[in-house]
């Protein structure tokens, strides 16, 4: 057991209280000092590492929003948009509750994206952060879920549809589709059953793990330290002994970076309130003219599309046609070919290569092509957890890489961007071949990064962070 600390009669209230509080919660204390006060991050931090700490704040924001929502919302089939209706109209402050909401789901993805690009930009993912890009990658996959069950509930015109055609997908799995899809829905079609599942898990169960990861995520983050934009330790150079040791090349989390951390939160919330008062729907994108359109299980929308944040997903999913299937059987025996030509083994693997290869294409050319896109827009997210073990380059940061590389991650950013347009708009047949193609340099860029990634000559990587002050 801990012992007590004393302190002078003399101190003001606020230090009697606070060595009240120590002595009876000494672990808070604790905590604060691991992780705020003397956690030592590194001092060449940029604005690309504001987002960590927005997507925390979005996060309080949706909690908050949501359990006000609750309040009026009637998870029932024939009363769900009449109480949107109600909250929006007749409930004091409701409208803004709920676009504060709306708004913050489309944040929260605008920040995790721009968080996930600038973890892929300065390798924050390679050794020894492994862990925490995956704890960050079932926190991106979780955040997927709690925003797909999310978008049912108003149940609107696209929210319903929307709803239907995402399940449905789930049938094209070989033997287990049917029975996987009806047991989600939790009824033959999306109905007053699927709202109530969908609402459960919306409001209780992905949140409790969507914070369980976030814990973890900050836990791993903190045992192994912050990466930054030169990618190199900052545990080597020490000062000196009367300092206890501290990195040079850091600084304390608390006072530093939640100065810096405060201002970025003072301008995301300059823009974020911009949109809830002026542009809730954001020209369709945050929240589609269709939802304001109650369910109609008789009448279909001309043109049924997810919510923007999905749509790169989307777009891959619909770029798999059955002539398409033969475009990645070309790409699996092409990759086969150079996999044994290139094996430095004996000929065994060489057999096992060829023998995997020629079993993938028999199920390609036998499972139906709707299914092959489930698993593509399932695997767009996946490969993004292998990322650690793809990436051979031997510097971490875009800083000191080939110049080239950045061009190659500049377009991978607006391969992703055209992607997200393509998939809220009607099929066409040029969209058709444009996604294909977009679709076949997302996967590319990610499978032949292995290859890619040791090729050109890095730069000098200094020994020591480089810090200008500001």
């Amino acid at each position: 057991m801990a012992e007590f600390k004393e302190i002078s009669p003399n101190a003001s209230a606020g230090a009697k209280f606070g060595n009240w509080m120590h002595n009876r919660f000494p672990t808070l204390f604790e905590a604060y000092r691991v992780h705020m006060s003397e956690y030592y991050a590194p001092k060449n931090f940029n604005f690309w590492y504001i987002f960590g700490s927005l997507a925390l704040l979005v996060l309080v924001i949706q909690i908050v929003t949501g359990i006000f929502l609750v309040m009026h919302y009637k998870p029932d089939a024939n009363l769900a948009f009449a109480s949107v209706e109600y909250i929006m109209r007749d409930v004091p402050w409701g409208w803004l509750i709920r676009y504060m909401h709306s708004t913050g789901a489309s944040a929260f993805f605008i920040v995790v994206y721009l968080h996930m690009y600038r973890g892929l930009i300065y390798g924050s993912y390679q050794k020894p952060r492994e862990l925490v890009w995956i704890f960050g990658c079932l926190i991106f996959l979780c955040l997927m879920a709690e925003a797909f069950m999310g978008y049912l509930l108003p149940w609107g015109q696209m929210s319903y549809w929307g709803a239907q055609v995402i399940v449905n997908l789930f049938s094209a799995i070989p033997f287990i589709g049917p029975d996987l899809s009806l047991l989600i829905r939790g009824d033959y079609v999306v109905s007053d059953a699927t709202l109530n599942r969908f609402f459960s898990f919306h409001v209780i169960a992905v949140p409790l793990v969507l914070l369980g990861l976030v814990v973890a995520h900050l836990l791993a983050l903190h045992d192994v330290g912050s990466n930054n934009p030169d990618g190199i330790e900052i545990k080597g150079p020490k000062a000196p002994k009367d300092d206890k040791g501290h990195p040079l090349d850091g600084v304390p989390f608390h006072p530093y970076y939640t100065v810096h951390d405060v201002f970025g939160v003072g301008v995301f919330l300059m823009v974020f309130a911009a949109v809830i008062f002026f542009a809730p729907e954001a020209g369709g994108y945050f929240l589609e003219y269709n939802n304001f359109i109650p369910a109609d299980p008789l009448k279909t929308p001309l043109h049924i599309a997810p919510v923007w944040y999905f749509t790169p997903f989307y777009s891959m999913l619909r770029a798999i046609t059955s002539e398409m299937m033969y475009a990645l059987i070309t790409c699996v025996v092409l990759g086969a070919l150079f996999g044994i030509f290139k094996a430095r083994t004996a000929g065994f693997l060489k057999a096992i290569i060829a023998v995997a290869a020629v079993v993938v294409v028999a199920m390609m050319l036998s499972i139906d092509a709707k299914f092959w896109g489930v698993v593509t827009m399932g695997g767009a997210v996946i490969i993004l957890f292998f990322l650690p073990w793809l990436d051979n380059s031997p510097v971490k940061s875009i800083r000191y890489r080939p110049s080239w590389h950045k061009y190659l991650y500049g377009l991978f950013v607006i391969n992703f961007l055209i992607l997200g347009y393509l998939g809220v708009q009607p099929p066409s047949p040029i969209g058709e071949r444009v996604s294909q193609v977009g679709t076949l340099f997302y996967f590319g860029f990610f499978l032949l990064m292995p290859w890619w990634s040791r090729l050109g000559e890095p730069k000098p990587v200094p020994e020591r962070v480089t810090f200008a002050a500001h």
